[in-house]
């Protein structure tokens, strides 16, 4: 008797329940770690060495305004610059992708790399972002543990051989459980994390191993560290709703803030760190150095800054104080992350937000004192609405902000004000490997892929102006035509019908000088693919992809014999990119521009080399054995061309005795691919200089040649997009 198979939804309950406890308890306990790893750095550099003794938020410790009489000021670049320095040199070493802010890393792994983060980069980002932050550096502890938490799930995930839908799922929950745990907001990590991924959408897929995972990672790091909010805050009554006005704009100064700090973040990292010459495990060091001049003038925009914003909230900090710690933390966090450094940006932007807020809300206060208005409302909701602007999560930097203060009083204005930052600072965001929707993600390229070719007839594509041969003509011939055309086959018509095609591989097996005056007849193929007027372009692919032509005659459907035209492969390509169809075209085009070169590139091919000398019948067979339309031609080991069909066609046809040097030009760079450019700039560069195929060479090493990209392998791609 046959078992019932279960329910599909109680299949799922199961699968992600267990996944997602045992993601939130390594995440919990790698919280923990990182913590007491960030505790122990923090004492070390800034209290022990400097004599610097940040104030802390109500639920983490002591909030008072530090002795600053036993600081040793001097230090402070010493030991900042000494603190990039160790960072450069673990990063570096180790892990390069635990640079930067962690959450693109995460992001990254989602969308293009499969959930994939290698196994060592967990513990290289603990390590590497608690001598950072500790060591004074302006940066915040969500990127690490986002990182730290998918990398562990991610490495369950292989352990466990789960599929790459799956492994994506596990590193959002992982990054979810990760954040929950350090900021006690087991709800809105959960919602950061599926909400981050995109400027415009949700993971929804992640949303229920996210919620699981993040309240058994909350409930670890909470048990070990108390569950007390981080931030303490005054009780909220009643919101005047005149005061909404001010929160409105709030949200406004929030927004354009956001975007002042997006471009700040990323112009100095392109315009300044990456200009530097010299070792990128130097740059986290420069970039420390210019945090300790800041940290000299002011303390507190070292570290995560967390006691200076419970001092605000407490209404401890002059307007003028605010406002420079939101200028200053800009600057602070820039040079820390932009360097290359290792932490989050969830903190700095919670900082930067909550001094705006505090500013405006003491001036509001001032300004209208009978409407009631509390600057400390204001400094929370400035955390949120900054932080919704700069990393486009509106939805979680409000949750996460009422869970972090224990203040769920403040959603409505919360809400006013993150979504006018949000609206307002546009495509600006902080997380640059953010995709706009799950459309644009190539993790979900398969699910939103569109036939376009479907919609595409190859009459509208085909050319109907087709250059024939008669099978009288003389092979010699053939050479005329090539020079004026170019093509590599020709369809062969007699007496107005089709009988057959003769390609360049038919045309080469004509050895010998005598032959060259046998007829076309003899070397033509007569068994036709051909495809149909009305028949659309998907079909014209796969019988050229999977019968590996580079042509297809078309015929009346009534009468196969009736030559009509001819379709390419690079006219299949243009009809892929016919404006007519609008954003559904963009959609699909969009995967020649995510996907680079080295994903496709082919790492074993011919190559010719030109110490060694050929004779003419040498270089025909390798032509006709070649896997790929071209060989690579390389002199000391250097590449200096390509060796196509079409130039040995030439050369053999008109009777040349030495044709390898004369098939490029030497001396000159050859036309080349890079593997980290996409495969739209590599197909760009074959049809602007009609080439077949692309050496693909080292960017900094022009000298090393790593692989070959093809025309075909661009309608491969294109012909698995079509089969979605």
């Amino acid at each position: 008797m046959l078992k019932k198979k279960a329910p599909e939804f109680l299949v799922y309950i199961y699968k992600w329940a267990g996944l997602g406890i045992l993601i939130g308890i390594i995440a919990g306990v790698g919280a923990i770690v990182f913590m007491l790893l960030l505790k122990f750095s923090t004492w070390f550099f800034l209290e022990e060495l400097v004599g610097y003794h940040p104030p802390l938020a109500a639920g983490e410790g002591v909030t008072a305004f530090p002795p600053f009489e036993g600081v040793r000021w001097f230090l402070i670049p010493v030991v900042t610059t000494v603190g990039g320095l160790i960072t450069g040199l673990i990063v570096y070493t180790f892990a390069p992708e635990a640079e930067g802010h962690g959450t693109d890393a995460v992001i990254e792994s989602f969308h293009r790399l499969g959930g994939r983060i290698r196994g060592r980069v967990p513990i290289v980002k603990a390590i590497a972002s608690a001598i950072t932050i500790g060591s004074g550096g302006s940066a915040g502890r969500e990127g690490p543990i986002a990182q730290i938490g998918a990398g562990f799930a991610s490495l369950l995930a292989k352990l466990l051989k789960l599929s790459d839908h799956d492994r994506r799922i596990m590193i959002v929950a992982g990054a979810g459980a990760g954040i929950g745990s350090v900021f006690k907001a087991p709800l809105g990590a959960a919602i950061f994390a599926i909400e981050v991924l995109y400027r415009r959408d949700f993971e929804v897929d992640a949303l229920i191993p996210s919620f699981i995972s993040s309240v058994v990672g909350y409930s670890i790091f909470s048990s070990f560290f108390g569950f007390s909010p981080i931030f303490s805050s005054p009780s909220f009554e009643v919101i005047p709703p005149l005061s909404f006005i001010f929160y409105a704009v709030l949200g406004v100064v929030s927004g354009l803030a956001a975007i002042v700090y997006v471009n700040m973040f990323y112009g100095l990292r392109d315009k300044f760190f990456k200009k530097i010459p010299v070792p990128l495990i130097v740059k986290p060091a420069i970039g420390g150095f210019l945090i300790g001049l800041l940290g000299m003038i002011a303390p507190q925009v070292l570290g995560t800054s967390y006691g200076w914003v419970q001092l605000a909230i407490y209404g401890q900090l002059a307007i003028s104080t605010m406002l420079i710690v939101a200028i200053l933390k800009m600057a602070a966090t820039s040079f820390t992350i932009s360097s290359g450094g290792s932490g989050g940006v969830f903190a700095p932007s919670l900082v930067i937000g909550a001094m705006i807020g505090g500013a405006l809300g003491t001036l509001f206060y001032s300004s209208f004192p009978d409407l009631a208005i509390s600057p400390a409302c204001f400094i929370l909701v400035g955390m949120a609405a900054f932080f919704a602007g700069a990393a486009k999560v509106p939805i979680a930097a409000m949750i996460m902000v009422a869970e972090m203060t224990g203040n769920y009083k403040l959603l409505i204005p919360a809400t006013i004000a993150c979504s006018i930052s949000y609206v307002l600072s546009g495509k600006w965001s902080i997380y640059e490997k953010q995709v706009d929707s799950r459309i644009e993600s190539p993790a979900h390229r398969g699910e939103f892929s569109v036939d376009v070719l479907e919609q595409v007839k190859v009459k509208s594509v085909m050319t109907t102006k087709v250059v024939t041969v008669s099978p009288d003509m003389k092979v010699r011939d053939i050479s005329r035509l090539i020079a004026r055309y170019g093509h590599l086959g020709y369809p062969v018509v007699d007496k107005g019908r089709l009988i057959g095609i003769v390609t360049y591989s038919d045309i080469l097996k004509v050895r010998h000088p005598e032959e060259s005056e046998v007829k076309i007849r003899e070397v033509m193929s007569k068994r036709l693919i051909v495809t149909y007027p009305d028949e659309t372009l998907d079909r014209a692919l796969h019988k050229m992809y999977f019968h590996n032509v580079g042509r297809l005659p078309v015929v009346d459907p009534e009468n196969p014999t009736k030559l009509l035209g001819i379709v390419t492969k690079r006219d299949l390509i243009r009809g892929h990119e016919i404006s007519r169809f609008g954003e559904t075209v963009s959609r699909v085009r969009d995967v020649l521009k995510l996907l680079t070169v080295e994903e496709v590139m082919h790492k074993h091919f011919t190559i010719l080399e030109l110490e060694h000398g050929y004779n003419l019948n040498e270089l025909i067979d390798m032509i006709i054995h070649c896997k790929h339309p071209a060989i690579v031609a390389i002199k000391d080991g250097k590449p200096v061309g390509i060796v196509t069909c079409r130039s040995v066609l030439e050369a053999h046809l008109n009777g040349k005795k030495s044709p390898i040097r004369e098939l490029f030009k030497e001396g000159r760079e050859p036309i080349a691919a890079y593997p980290d450019e996409s495969i739209r700039a590599a197909l760009d560069k074959m049809m602007t200089y009609k080439l077949e195929a692309l050496p693909v060479i080292d960017r900094s090493r022009p000298d090393k040649l790593v692989g070959l990209i093809t025309i075909k392998d661009v309608v491969r791609i294109i012909a698995l997009e079509s089969l979605g």
